[in-house]
């Protein structure tokens, strides 16, 4: 089971990211959202009362993309990323293209004990620009070093730095380090955001 400190570091990873952002606990039925931000309501248009405890199917609508909703869902079943640009609605009913990342987080024994959500309007539904989105993202992961290169791409499959650090072989400690320089190197705050980054780049 994840621990009391997991949970803490994602509420505050997810918390401070201007991205919006939520996190859904795959060990309960339906997969229910049990930590949103901010950033989140203020997208949607939804309150955080209203949005915990329901699975994110709510920002679906008449438009949305029905094969699009399979992909997110088929990538949950096989506990793997998967990025998409998606039509999704707002609490008022109005639609926008939302680019929407939905990630496992793995615990110490190697069992998804989180979905990560992230999402990022991609403007009026004529206008999405998730292709732009993409090649930002493949230009600034292209100037991180070999090393932290391999620490991103295990990130983005929701390793911990001590499952990063036995798959690379290298101590726990460095890992960190990486983890940490790279962020700098991305210019982003938090994990989740390196991970969302990395989604865009095809990682």
């Amino acid at each position: 089971m994840a621990s009391a400190r997991t949970r803490d570091h994602l509420i505050e990873s997810i918390g401070t990211s201007p991205i919006p952002m939520v996190a859904s606990n795959p060990l309960h039925p339906d997969n229910p959202l049990e930590i949103v931000n901010p950033a989140f309501c203020q997208l949607t248009g939804y309150t955080e009362r209203e949005i915990l405890g329901r699975n994110c199917r709510f920002l679906t609508g008449e438009g949305t993309e029905p094969w699009l909703t399979e992909q997110i869902r088929e990538a949950v079943r096989q506990r793997r990323s998967t990025l998409v640009d998606i039509l999704n609605y707002r609490s008022d009913g109005s639609p926008f293209r939302n680019g929407v990342l939905v990630a496992p987080l793995f615990d110490d024994e190697g069992q998804v004990q989180w979905f990560l959500g992230s999402q990022v309007e991609l403007g009026a539904p004529d206008t999405p620009d998730l292709a732009a989105r993409r090649h930002r993202a493949n230009q600034v992961i292209a100037t991180l070093p070999p090393r932290q290169l391999q620490v991103l791409a295990l990130m983005a499959k929701g390793l911990l730095n001590k499952q990063i650090a036995w798959q690379l072989k290298i101590a726990e400690k460095t890992v960190k380090m990486h983890r940490g320089l790279l962020l700098q190197k991305l210019g982003v705050a938090t994990s989740a955001e390196a991970i969302r980054l990395a989604a865009e780049a095809g990682i």
